[in-house]
């Protein structure tokens, strides 16, 4: 194919092309005007060029041809959670992940039929015990099965240790030697209302803490549990980064360099009236995820807030994956967003701007000591309040809620579940992190007029 036609045009400078603007804005100013300043500090401009880049960036390592759909069980019922799974399975969910409450579960009751040398499998359990954790890999697959285990992660999100400092260390340096698995969980930080580059620096900070406390670690494989929101480009330039800040941080223990992604959408912008918009959030932070790089999604149910567990809003939720797999190919580019200038600009200052916060978090006694001085929860809580003045002045938009509402809407008889932030009394060693939704005064305040 001739390249003629384009050698007959000069080449446009990112200088040229400002110039251009700033003539046709007849005198308005381009910095206020076209530039948008964002809560992470970064400046988003109205155009990007190949001249902003002293080199090109590097092909990144994610494999969006070999995203896995999940589906979450929790495991009250061991049978019929049986019978869910494998329902599931022939329902479109490639993996699945159990919630496992107690030490009570019989695993080999609960893999019954489920064949976990073919099905990626994920336990999140709520408790540290080796012993489980052995009995656990005798009936799964090792090389299917992730053990979710964050004694860190359970600290921030109940204020306590599962059992002691002491305890809770010895019982996951043993699973760790057993599994060779880290999980972190980021989607805590994301939900309370953290920024992108606390998130990626807290994620960061986080793993740090297990990385200077295990002594072996060059055959460890790291989990990152995720929330995606609906600032689109944003939420595929954090898994990016992420992969990136991580890659850096392992080289620097001489480990393995790659990670496993786990995402599901965000709960902070769901909302409880005209619920039917939560579809729309759930598709497009999922293709945040599936272009960001994510290993396995796991979709959040338009109704998952208000509902208990239920089949109809399951199926549609794993449909809307289904259909970006199936039909929007999405699953046909490994690294589809490389190369985009506007993406890897964001990329780049996202993992600049965490790694300047991690250092400084490292620098001050780490994550776990400004944990326990309530000086993480402070920033999360600060940058939370900034967001939810935002949304409580009409400067961040919820369909539904805080613009364009539907008065008709009633939704007092429709809780099966209570879909605000629960107040539980009762002591704890650390000020605990606290998932809140925005649109929660404004819909306790309507419910109580209906």
């Amino acid at each position: 194919m001739s390249n003629k036609l384009f050698e007959e045009f000069s080449e446009v400078s990112s200088k040229e092309w400002k110039q251009k603007i700033q003539a046709d804005l007849k005198g308005a100013d381009y910095n206020e005007t076209l530039i948008w300043k964002t809560n992470e500090g970064i400046d988003v401009k109205p155009f990007y060029h190949a001249d902003e880049f002293s080199s090109m960036p590097n092909v990144s390592s994610s494999e969006a041809t070999q995203w896995q759909i999940c589906e979450t069980i929790f495991v009250a019922d061991v049978e019929k959670s049986n019978v869910r799974a494998r329902g599931l399975l022939n329902k479109g969910a490639e993996s699945l992940k159990f919630i496992i409450p107690s030490e009570d579960i019989s695993i080999e009751s609960l893999l019954k039929g489920i064949d976990s040398n073919k099905t990626q499998l994920f336990f999140e359990l709520h408790f540290v015990s080796v012993t489980f954790t052995n009995q656990l890999l005798e009936v799964a697959s090792r090389d299917k099965t992730i053990i979710l285990t964050d004694i860190i992660g359970n600290l921030a999100r109940s204020g306590n240790w599962f059992s002691t400092l002491q305890e809770d260390h010895k019982q996951f340096e043993a699973i760790v030697t057993n599994t060779a698995t880290i999980s972190v969980d980021v989607s805590l930080y994301q939900n309370a209302g953290a920024t992108i580059v606390q998130q990626l620096a807290y994620a960061m900070a986080h793993v740090n803490e297990y990385l200077n406390h295990l002594k072996d670690k060059e055959s460890l494989q790291v989990i990152f549990n995720v929330s995606v929101g609906t600032n689109y480009f944003f939420e595929i330039a954090k898994l990016r980064a992420l992969r990136v800040l991580w890659q850096t941080l392992a080289s620097e223990y001489g480990i393995n360099s790659e990670c496993h992604i786990f995402t599901i959408p965000t709960k902070r912008n769901k909302t409880l009236y005209d619920y039917n918009t939560n579809l729309l959030r759930t598709t497009t932070e999922c293709m945040s995820a599936v272009l960001g790089g994510t290993n396995t999604i796991n979709n959040l149910a338009y109704d998952a807030i208000y509902h208990k567990d239920n089949e109809f809003g399951n199926r549609i939720s794993r449909n809307q994956l289904l259909v970006l797999k199936h039909e929007s190919y999405f699953d046909k580019v490994n690294n589809p967003s490389d190369g985009a200038y506007y993406i890897e600009s964001l990329t780049q200052q996202l993992a600049e701007k965490a790694l300047e916060l991690f250092k400084d978090i490292e620098a001050n006694g780490g994550f776990l000591k400004q944990l326990k001085e309530g000086i993480i929860q402070r920033k999360i809580k600060d940058s939370a309040e900034k967001e939810q003045t935002k949304f409580n002045n009409g400067e961040e938009t919820l369909l539904g809620t805080n613009k364009h509402p539907n008065p008709d809407d009633k939704m007092k008889d429709e809780l099966e579940i209570y879909p605000f932030v629960k107040t539980n009394p009762r002591k704890t060693l650390i000020v605990p992190i606290i998932e809140k939704r925005l649109a929660e005064t404004l819909e306790q305040n309507r419910i109580k007029t209906e």
